[in-house]
């Protein structure tokens, strides 16, 4: 299938549902049916079985026509559930979870983290046992963003608790509307509750939700993980100068007698964020070219930061207006990364500061992303790990 080929199916898609009067889900609906989802994806199933390279030519021209954005209403789905099925799922699953994913009429959310198993993930201890053509499961995951909205979840949990915490875990489906299912919220510093915390009590699901072997659930979460750093990857890319950089020069162009010792930390924040979009453009170039490298681990780490740091230099900016958000009112985001920021909201940049602290643990903390640069790129030595050999059940715990 040639460029031109690609480009035919965009225009029919455009000409029979202007993005303008349709509505997105429909809009979504028809793209998958195209192939223009995950156009690298086999077809029937979202895609053309093409480079995924394709896809970026795909995204911008929808972008440039005003065609919706999924990507924050279902990212758990777009980039994480999605391409794990199609890698290690089976053929009914697929048929029956990406098409209504991909158009947003199904919500993911991702069950992995606990109280007690954050950073270590294997620890973890929600359990799940069979019984006859069903799980049945019971723990507490936390820090589940978008919980509240979710109809389906991948859940990890342990079915085996006298292998060794890596090895006794499986990865399965959950339908998150039935009954044993509890989703509590978790109010942040903005006065938000983007992230949950869940309980499962008796909560079950049937083996053919299962994905991949028993046993065999940490292999398939590290799908999961290692689309999920491609996915924020992703968010990176945005336009130069885009983001928050773009509202802190936009400040300084507002305030008069902004001195010599402002503008240099601008100019630092201005760079640091565009050494992490040429980074993500590198690490794209080499995906593309069949040979990744270390840029892939970078990114999320750099990339949060980077954020961050330009979110607080707009807070300096604002002075004694930097003490306020524009309500305090509790609320539960229905997207992924919460209220929209305009270009005026001097008060929301405030909270788009405190909600920037949060991305440094969210798909993984900052700490983790460090120790994995030190030990597979760096190559440096590992920390100790007495627990690697020793069965679940023997690990101590709080």
């Amino acid at each position: 299938m040639t460029d031109a080929t690609i480009d035919e199916r965009i225009d029919g898609l455009l000409a029979a549902h202007p993005p303008a009067t349709t509505d997105p889900h429909e809009f979504w609906a028809a793209q998958y049916d195209l192939g223009l989802a995950w156009v690298q994806f086999p077809e029937g199933r979202g895609g053309l079985g093409l480079d995924p390279k394709l896809q970026e030519h795909v995204d911008e021209r929808l972008s440039a026509a005003g065609a919706p954005s999924n990507v924050n209403v279902n990212f758990m789905l777009l980039g994480m559930a999605g391409p794990t099925l199609v890698a290690m799922g089976t053929d009914e699953q697929q048929e029956r979870y990406l098409r209504p994913g991909f158009a947003c009429d199904e919500i993911w959310c991702q069950l992995f983290s606990e109280p007690g198993a954050g950073s270590d993930l294997a620890a973890l201890s929600t359990r799940a046992v069979r019984d006859g053509d069903e799980w049945v499961l019971n723990g507490q995951k936390v820090w589940t963003t978008l919980a509240h909205v979710a109809d389906w979840a991948m859940v990890l949990a342990r079915t085996d608790a006298e292998a060794v915490k890596h090895r006794g875990l499986t990865y399965f489906l959950i339908d998150m509307r039935q009954p044993g299912i509890e989703v509590r919220p978790l109010r942040q510093i903005n006065g938000e509750a983007e992230f949950n915390e869940v309980y499962l009590t008796d909560a079950r699901t049937p083996d053919s939700l299962r994905v991949g072997a028993v046993g065999d659930g940490w292999r398939v979460a590290l799908t999961t993980l290692m689309n999920e750093r491609v996915a924020f990857g992703h968010l990176a890319k945005a336009p130069r100068g885009s983001g928050p950089i773009g509202h802190a020069v936009r400040l300084v162009r507002e305030r008069a007698g902004v001195d010599d010792a402002v503008r240099d930390e601008l100019a630092r924040s201005w760079i640091e964020n565009e050494l992490v979009r040429l980074t993500t453009l590198r690490a794209q170039q080499m995906r593309d070219r069949g040979t990744p490298g270390p840029e892939g681990s970078v990114i999320k780490l750099a990339y949060t930061w980077a954020t961050h740091h330009a979110w607080e230099l707009c807070v300096d900016l604002l002075d004694q207006d930097g003490l306020l958000i524009s309500d305090y009112e509790m609320l539960r985001p229905s997207v992924m990364g919460g209220s929209s920021l305009g270009e005026g909201e001097t008060s929301d940049v405030v909270k788009a500061w405190l909600t920037s602290l949060g991305g440094t643990i969210g798909g993984g903390t900052s700490a983790i992303a460090k120790n994995v640069l030190g030990e597979r790129v760096l190559g440096l030595p590992g920390e100790p790990r007495v627990d690697k050999d020793l069965p679940w059940s023997k690990v101590p715990r709080s």
